[in-house]
């Protein structure tokens, strides 16, 4: 007696090119639903992303400027290459140094003080029971954001200009010889900052509020029954739960520390107090538009943007081992 057995037909893998081709095709159908669901969200997006391509990337083109001798006649692209003639006049400028370490000091200064103040302030809000009271506090910590910088440096200079500022008057009421805020160098990144923090600080504090109001009540009934006190709810259900935002937050800061704000800086500017308000980025408007110095000052902001995004690098890089979050 035989017996007679079919054979399977041998199961073929597609080449690699086919599966790429499937990949592909099964992509593009995904996309499709997902256009044809959401058209409307997709929608919204279509102007931000034109606001970013147009402003933000399409003058990306032009940092070749840096390694040009850029003349307006000639434009962007007929004006000749000079290799790293731009760079070396930056680094060989004196000045530079002192331009480096001014920035980097003043924004490191603003990121310590910015940093730590809204995350009191929102806890401190977040464990007020009297709602109409903490409605108050964060409208009012919340309003100077919608102050302009002109008009914040002009309230600056009103208090502590040296013989009509409010500051002044309450020295000579006393009749102590005011100090000459304003003038003196040293008191430029005390005012800067703390001014600074001034105005943000209710702003930033309502992203953490934001952040408290998404924690799971649970775990404040958990801490409840285990008699855990308000110190013991802040430290351990709290802060942990604004910890992923705080870093997102500490690390898009680090990541702009090289682009501290130039209005601020410059409007508060005066050549008395030039050796410690001078920065990169009023460096690049006076060398670039005042002195007309295209190629060198785009060089200059060209360093400053490398050197922003290593930091944001860097910053994420330690926030995903030291925290375990991070923008990426």
């Amino acid at each position: 007696m035989t017996t007679t057995t079919t054979r399977q037909p041998a199961r073929t893998t597609p080449p690699p090119k086919a599966r790429v081709t499937t990949r592909r095709r099964t992509l593009r159908q995904r996309w499709r639903i997902a256009l044809r669901r959401h058209w409307q969200l997709y929608l919204l997006t279509v102007l931000p992303l034109a606001y970013f391509a147009i402003f933000k990337y399409v003058p990306i083109s032009n940092a070749i400027i840096a390694f040009k001798d850029y003349s307006p006649v000639l434009g962007v692209w007929g004006s000749p290459w000079n290799d790293f003639a731009n760079f070396q006049a930056m680094l060989q400028n004196p000045q530079f140094p002192t331009l480096v370490s001014n920035t980097l000091i003043l924004s490191g200064y603003a990121v310590l003080a910015s940093f730590p103040i809204p995350i009191i302030l929102a806890l401190a809000l977040n464990e007020v029971r009297h709602r109409w009271f903490q409605k108050t506090v964060q409208m009012v910590t919340y309003a100077p954001y919608f102050i302009s910088t002109v008009v914040v440096v002009s309230m600056l200079i009103l208090i502590m200009a040296p013989r009509l500022g409010v500051i002044s008057q309450v020295f000579g009421f006393f009749g102590v010889p005011s100090p000459d805020l304003l003038g003196n160098p040293d008191y430029f990144r005390n005012i800067y900052v703390w001014s600074d923090v001034w105005q943000t600080a209710g702003y930033s504090a309502v992203i953490y509020m934001a952040a408290l109001s998404g924690i799971d009540p649970s775990l404040y009934e958990a801490a409840r029954m285990d008699g855990a006190s308000r110190l013991r709810k802040i430290w351990h259900v709290d802060i942990p739960g604004i910890m992923p935002t705080a870093m997102i937050v500490l690390i898009l800061s680090v990541g702009n520390i090289m682009a501290i704000g130039f209005e601020k800086v410059y409007l508060l500017q005066n050549p008395l107090n030039l050796g410690q308000s001078e920065i990169i980025a009023t460096y690049v408007y006076k060398l670039g538009i005042l002195n007309a110095d295209f190629g060198t000052a785009t060089a200059v902001g060209l360093f400053n943007s490398v050197v922003n995004l290593v930091l944001l690098l860097v910053v994420n890089w330690v926030a995903r081992r030291v925290s375990g979050s991070g923008l990426w």
